[in-house]
């Protein structure tokens, strides 16, 4: 087991029934950013804030520092003398995610002129891309939107992750990997979503960047 799990479950050892499922999609993250992919999420409500966290994670530094490259730092003090080491001094590694829940002008416009139901599903068919991976959030694995996006995301070859409870809904058939928490009431389910994906978050970034 990772150390970086086995911390996990030693503060929430209810959450050792989703370690096998953790561990695939740590894979299925590492996987992707090795081949130049990407990663998407989307859920409502509470977990729509989650996909927002997770993007957050792993769009800066999170447990440690991620300077920028020596030979970016020197194109930039190239092309710029004057800002080019403030530049590369501010600017962090990232690995690309994408919150599909912040994009209110298209959200309400496409819930307004088509369906409020594929508002997620759409904008996975414009950035999706095979080897990219969706992270869906869903307490009961059936909002209608999430499972419509993991529907495009398959048929696109974007790799599935739903993070549910206990039953895993619809998402459970859907998804490539399906991390049920072993709750049912909504506040229990996304309060154990939180150590998940930040564990999932340390773990990929120590991959890329180191301890």
């Amino acid at each position: 087991m990772h150390p970086i799990l086995r911390s996990m479950v030693k503060r929430y050892p209810e959450l050792t029934a989703c370690i096998q499922d953790a561990e695939q999609a740590y894979e299925l993250l590492v996987d992707s950013y090795k081949g130049g992919g990407k990663l998407l999420a989307c859920g409502n409500g509470g977990s729509a804030s989650d996909s927002e966290h997770i993007v957050g994670e792993m769009m800066k530094g999170f447990m440690s520092k991620r300077p920028v490259p020596a030979s970016f730092r020197d194109t930039l003090t190239r092309l710029f003398p004057d800002d080019g080491e403030l530049l590369a001094d501010r600017l962090q590694g990232a690995l690309p995610a994408i919150s599909l829940v912040s994009h209110s002008a298209l959200m309400t416009a496409f819930a307004n002129d088509v369906s409020a139901e594929t508002v997620f599903a759409q904008q996975v068919y414009g950035y999706g891309r095979a080897g990219d991976v969706l992270i869906g959030l869903s307490t009961s694995g059936n909002s209608l939107n999430v499972v419509r996006a993991m529907q495009v995301a398959s048929a696109l070859g974007v790799r599935t992750i739903g993070l549910t409870g206990r039953d895993g809904g619809l998402l459970k058939e859907l998804c490539d990997v399906t991390i049920r928490v072993p709750h049912e009431r909504t506040p229990d389910i996304q309060e154990r979503h939180l150590p998940i994906y930040h564990a999932l978050c340390m773990m990929v970034k120590e991959a890329f960047f180191g301890t």
